[in-house]
């Protein structure tokens, strides 16, 4: 939160229409160009801290609660992903944590349903390996998925390795060892363990 007032230090045209505040004390938003005018804002000026509170209570925390139902409307984000959105929109951290704590309370943003669901979507195609790295990279906590992880993955992973080698008409009995390697790359990626899949290829020394 912003204490005392601060110079605008520039107005910065982002776009046709979008213009960033940027105050002394590192506290930038940002306005369309008829809202700088409306609040009679210009580069030099001095923005006191009633000013910049008006600005964040009437514009700018109203459009981040928007801004961040739209952005979960389009797809489930973990809480880290839409905070980073929100972020490169350029809204002040008053605004992302109250857009945050909005969608928080209606249960549009909640970590462990967006784990157990990707779990459940991608079990079938995915190793649980890929799948944590997939939901670590989206900012799940580790705690969270080995729970999430413990009482929704139910897939064989040797299994999931068979289905996915007949899709790719692999035939361990007539491969060669080129098309192998072909195989071991695709299926290492994915993250299945490496006894499996020699087991699965037929490979030697597995």
């Amino acid at each position: 939160m912003m204490k005392g007032s601060a110079e605008i230090v520039s107005i910065e045209t982002l776009s046709k229409g979008k213009r960033k505040v940027c105050l002394s004390n590192g506290a930038d938003f940002v306005l369309y160009a008829k809202e700088v005018a409306r609040y009679a804002l210009a580069q030099g000026d001095v923005l006191s801290e009633a000013q910049y509170q008006a600005i964040l209570t009437e514009t700018l925390l109203p459009r981040a609660r928007k801004r961040a139902l739209y952005l979960l409307e389009k797809t489930d984000r973990s809480e880290k992903q839409l905070r980073q959105k929100l972020q490169e929109s350029g809204y002040p951290p008053e605004a992302v944590e109250d857009a945050l704590s909005y969608v928080r309370s209606y249960h549009y943003l909640d970590d462990e349903r967006l784990a157990r669901s990707y779990i459940r979507f991608h079990q079938e195609s995915r190793s649980r390996l890929r799948i944590c790295r997939d939901l670590l990279a989206k900012g799940i906590s580790k705690d969270l998925i080995d729970r999430c992880m413990e009482e929704e993955y139910e897939a064989s992973e040797m299994e999931l390795i068979l289905a996915l080698l007949k899709k790719k008409n692999y035939d361990p009995a007539s491969a060669g060892r080129e098309e192998k390697a072909k195989m071991y790359r695709f299926l290492a990626q994915r993250g299945f363990q490496t006894a499996d899949i020699g087991r699965a290829l037929h490979l030697d020394n597995f």
